[in-house]
């Protein structure tokens, strides 16, 4: 398999995360894989923005950049396609051409992104 991104790594708590998914949806997995090939691909190398991926821009971060994944195609959720309310937390690092995945939540369980957990990661 082509290797996008030099690096994907994964925060503890998106583990933890995509575990209570997983219950849920049992595709998620290979889902994520899809997402990652495809979706943040178009994005990051192919410079391609199909409104899939925005990136967070009110969190007084410089480096990395981070992004919310929201056109993620999940099988579990049946004819619903890339609107499945499955969302993508990571951040970018353009230099190391690194993505690490920071949070994974369906949108019927929460409204937004845990901007705290973000904080804690990459502020200062």
């Amino acid at each position: 398999m082509m290797k996008i991104f030099r690096e994907v790594s994964r925060l503890p708590e998106f583990e933890k995360d995509l575990k209570k998914l997983l219950k849920r949806f049992k595709t998620l997995e290979d889902d994520l894989k899809t997402f990652i090939k495809n979706q943040l691909n178009l994005y990051h190398k192919l410079g391609i923005d199909n409104k899939g991926v925005v990136q967070i821009s009110d969190l007084q971060i410089e480096n990395p950049k981070i992004y919310k994944g929201l056109k993620f195609a999940c099988r579990s959720l049946k004819g619903k396609g890339v609107q499945s309310g499955i969302r993508v937390i990571y951040a970018y690092f353009e230099e190391e051409d690194k993505i690490e995945l920071i949070e994974i939540y369906y949108k019927g369980d929460k409204e937004s992104e845990d901007r705290n957990r973000i904080l804690r990661h990459y502020k200062g």
